[in-house]
């Protein structure tokens, strides 16, 4: 029998906003290093800041012991920084996802292995194959803002990726304790 699970297109885990992703979830699949998407996974397009949500579950992770890490493809290199020092966290640019690469120089410069890393972002055929293709959990979240109608197309292409994850519920899902 044939493991869907072995797809690298499909993510281990899907939720509905990064902020349901709690520390005890990680925990039980012993994930100490949480790298993160930006666009659109923890901020929309051109969003200036975090939300107070996002900041809030920023501190929980790390009052847990789960060290945060953004790991984005964008250029932009002062929103970049500007969320990074915002989570007072490492970050990596123009990752160049979906090669794992940039998850790989990612975990080399935290000291974390591929067991006790996960990426979550936005995107299937970025993020969940650059995390499956690197040996991390991958996880996707429901994007924030689709504001184009090519990014709808390509939302709408992943949804069957989705479906195939191990929670199997592609959009709405809460880890909790």
């Amino acid at each position: 029998m044939v493991e869907i699970m072995s797809f690298p297109l499909v993510p281990q885990y899907s939720f509905r906003n990064i902020t349901d992703v709690s520390p005890a979830f990680l925990d039980r699949l012993g994930i100490k290093f949480l790298m993160i998407d930006m666009d659109n996974t923890i901020a929309s397009y051109g969003q200036r800041l975090p939300s107070d949500d996002v900041k809030r579950w920023a501190a929980e992770m790390k009052d847990f012991g789960v060290e945060l890490f953004i790991v984005s493809n964008s250029s932009n290199k002062s929103r970049v920084e500007r969320f990074a020092e915002t989570f007072g966290i490492g970050f990596i640019m123009r990752a160049f996802k979906p090669s794992p690469r940039g998850l790989l120089r990612a975990m080399a410069t935290s000291g974390y292995s591929a067991d006790q890393s996960s990426l979550i972002g936005d995107q299937v055929f970025t993020d969940a194959l650059s995390a499956n293709l690197a040996g991390v959990v991958s996880m996707v979240v429901r994007p924030l803002r689709i504001k184009n109608p090519l990014l709808a197309l390509r939302y709408a292409l992943e949804i069957p990726f989705r479906a195939f994850c191990k929670n199997r519920n592609p959009l709405y899902f809460k880890a909790g304790v």
